[in-house]
């Protein structure tokens, strides 16, 4: 294989051979630009995690010519237009975040999750004293960046909110975002904690804290890592 800089996509989906995927980590290890770019890739992969198979009459495709043609698909569309796919992107976490809910206000003893999330990682822990709030998120490294899995406690809603990467430079990067139900999580008559997942191609050895948002609002919490 010769790794090419479109092989973001397929890798990120998990579409590259096994010998394929081990060249393309090595050269992830070298390459800030598909580093950032499969950081971007990642918090969006888990949202097809758990999609049953389409099926069809015709003949299985050649998973290559897939993995092929999505890499060109992808890295055209992020072309001619980067802002509206990430407008887009937005939209579906919104979605599916208030779908998730939806599910959860009958079974209020469930722990919200976006896939089968769970906390690992090296783990952080902080409460915002002025309200109560609790976090702990748990940071996983990766050749391509970090993966952050959060669990958010004694907050109500409605709420907007993100989860910010700062790096010690003062870098800011959004990981993922999420719709808080008037309910909340982690209270009396809610119980159950939310658990979500996100990711940032900011390293973990240089991140200098995890912070929850509300959009356009105050900040919730800051954990230091």
């Amino acid at each position: 294989m010769t790794v090419a800089h479109t092989d973001v996509a397929a890798y990120s989906l998990g579409l590259l051979s096994e010998e394929d995927r081990q060249e393309f980590e090595a050269h992830l290890a070298d390459c800030e630009a598909c580093a950032a770019e499969l950081g971007e890739f990642a918090a969006m992969a888990d949202l097809f995690a758990g999609l049953d198979p389409v099926e069809v009459t015709n003949p299985e495709p050649d998973p290559t010519a897939i993995a092929d043609l999505l890499s060109r698909r992808v890295a055209a569309d992020r072309r001619r237009n980067r802002q509206r796919g990430w407008l887009a992107a937005a939209a579906c976490l919104v979605l599916l975040a208030a779908g998730v809910v939806a599910g959860v206000t009958a079974a209020p003893h469930r722990t919200l999750v976006t896939s089968e999330v769970r906390l690992s990682g090296v783990r952080h822990t902080a409460t915002n004293p002025a309200t109560g709030i609790t976090g702990t998120v748990g940071l996983v490294s990766h050749p391509w960046g970090t993966e952050a899995v959060l669990k958010l406690g004694h907050v109500r809603g409605p709420l907007k909110c993100e989860l910010i990467a700062v790096s010690k430079t003062g870098l800011r990067r959004v990981m993922v975002g999420w719709l808080v139900p008037a309910v909340g999580y982690g209270v009396p008559g809610h119980p159950g904690d939310l658990l979500i997942e996100g990711g940032t191609w900011i390293k973990s050895s240089q991140l200098s804290s995890i912070e929850i948002q509300v959009l356009d609002g105050p900040t919730l919490l800051t954990i230091p890592v």
